[in-house]
């Protein structure tokens, strides 16, 4: 066996032959070949290759090979796969609505609000002129004097704490828009503590009347500590939802001019409405002539807080929407004349809306074994949820975007809050709106401890009314000037669940909803109850 191995013969023409005759009929040329040692078995040395012969191997630079043929023995090989791109089927949808409808919505509203405007400057007007009349042509006059007290006890201390809530709106708007994730929490909590120390700061003064607004300041205090511990799961979630939100704000100089404009409306009118309500304290049935005033400002003050968050609204919407780069301008202009009859009937149901909702759900957290006394929550809850649905405040979206009435944006956002599954519980659960409500609360406190502080100096028995006036006015000047990062959340919520799959959109809300229904997330944890009690 060694031998042979040594001395292995050369190979064989017709070896060379029928290696080369499986090339299909040509001959192809032979390579140069190695020397190669062959161990030599008891099998015949061609039964592998007569078995399956092997086609030769070209190399060519030129050109392909020739293909082998099936009477060679060879394999034909599958044809190369052809890459065809595959296109997605995008669903069909309707056609896109107008973002240009010049219809005048909830026209009824509009024509109600522009005769109460009419009527409240009227009267503002004569209750100013009876009071400087009164002060000119009777001087000596106990009305006069009385008047001349009023001017001196209430403008000062309620001027000043006008000019402090718009500085502190006008912060709050700042340092949420800078420090989005630190100032949620800074909201919530210095809400409790700034009105728990004014509170106990009116009862300092121990006079009756301020006793009893700081014990109602310490126990809205102490509401709001616990609201703050319920919600602090949530805290996170709607900080992350602020900055990126408030993101595409930088993108569109002068968006914030329209609130500059509303609140300087607003410092103005409200500086004329003190005038008049000195002078109709002296005029007849002054509680009641007193509170329209209270009502026709809070009305007044809402519809300018709604016409700030209109404007927004629609730049930052059509944005997400469209890709767009809206002129604020034009924007403004359509919220003050097109969409100003929804500003106006959303301004009136909106806050009492919520109000009630919160009451009815107050009433189902009392829910127990008293059936008699609470056998109606469940039943003022479901009524309150269903009225939600035709008007809530992310309707203002649709409005400012698409040009429709009040109670039909409310439907359509709605609407799809509930197509998208979790999206109408996640934004049930959104605490965008208390935040910016505690923010009006907090500079309504301020508000009363400069303005209490002030009048106690001068005028001591004036401090409980001036107190209640500067916080009134403190809070409606600071929601007006907290209206455009409210907008920018309404905005982000809505344009999301019209098209989640924009690329605007980062994850923040997807894996929330991811969340939920896997039941991982904590911002949808059950309402705490009184626990039943069983025998």
């Amino acid at each position: 066996m060694g031998a042979a191995a040594d001395n292995a013969a050369p190979p064989r023409p017709e070896d060379a032959r029928r290696r080369g005759g499986g090339g299909g009929g040509g001959l192809a040329p032979v390579a140069e070949e190695k020397e190669v040692k062959v161990v030599v078995v008891d099998e015949p040395p061609a039964r592998l290759q007569a078995q399956r012969p092997l086609a030769p191997l070209q190399v060519t630079t030129q050109a392909p090979p020739p293909p082998m043929t099936v009477a060679s023995g060879a394999v034909e090989p599958p044809p190369p796969p052809v890459y065809q791109p595959v296109m997605m089927q995008t669903p069909q949808q309707g056609p896109l609505p107008s973002l240009n409808s010049h219809k005048y919505t909830n026209g009824i509203t509009l024509c109600l609000f522009l005769l109460h405007l009419a009527a409240a400057g009227f009267a503002v007007g004569f209750f100013v002129f009876k009071a400087v009349q009164n002060i000119t042509q009777h001087p000596r006059s106990s009305h006069a004097r009385q008047q001349r007290s009023l001017l001196r006890a209430w403008l000062p201390p309620v001027e000043g704490a006008v000019a402090l809530s718009i500085v502190l709106a006008f912060a709050w708007q700042k340092a949420v828009r800078a420090w989005p994730r630190a100032m949620v929490r800074v909201i919530i909590w210095s809400s409790f503590g700034v009105t728990l120390g004014v509170g106990a700061l009116l009862m300092c003064f121990s006079m009756p009347a301020c006793v009893g607004l700081g014990v109602a300041m310490v126990v809205f205090s102490i509401g709001t500590g616990l609201y703050a511990c319920w919600v602090t799961r949530r805290v996170g979630f709607t900080a992350r939802v602020f900055e990126r939100a408030v993101q595409p704000v930088d993108k569109f100089r002068g968006l914030n001019g329209p609130a500059y404009v509303m609140v300087a409306a607003g410092f103005a009118w409200i500086s004329v409405w003190c005038v008049a309500v000195i002078g109709a304290a002296h005029f007849r049935f002054p509680g009641l002539t007193i509170l329209a005033l209270v009502l026709s400002l809070a009305w007044t003050a809402e519809v300018m807080r709604n016409v700030a968050n209109l404007t927004s609204s629609r730049v930052i919407a059509l944005y997400y929407l469209r890709g767009m780069q809206s002129s604020v301008q034009f924007s403004f202009q359509r919220a003050l004349t097109y969409n100003l009859g929804s500003a106006c009937l959303g301004s009136l149901f909106v806050p009492t809306i919520e109000a009630l909702r919160i009451v009815a759900r107050g009433l189902n957290l009392l829910e127990g074994e008293d059936e008699f006394m609470f056998s109606c929550a469940h039943c003022c809850l479901n009524v309150m949820n269903a009225v939600f649905s035709f008007g809530n405040s992310w309707a203002f979206v649709h409005i400012a975007a698409y040009g429709r009435g009040f109670v039909q944006a409310s439907r359509s956002t709605w609407g799809q809050f509930e197509a998208l599954p979790g999206m109408a519980a996640l934004v049930d659960s959104d605490i965008t709106s208390s935040v910016c409500f505690l923010t009006g609360v907090t500079s309504g406190a301020l508000c009363v401890a400069l303005a209490g502080s002030w009048a106690f100096a001068t005028h001591r028995h004036y401090t409980a009314t001036v107190s209640m006036l500067a916080f009134f006015v403190g809070y409606l000047m600071t929601r007006i000037g907290m209206a455009l990062p409210q907008a920018c959340v309404g905005c982000y919520y809505v344009c999301f669940a019209e098209n989640p799959g924009n690329r605007l959109f980062d994850s923040t809300i997807p894996e929330r909803l991811h969340k939920m229904r896997e039941d991982h997330d904590p911002l949808v944890a059950p309402t705490p109850r009184f626990p039943h009690q069983h025998a």
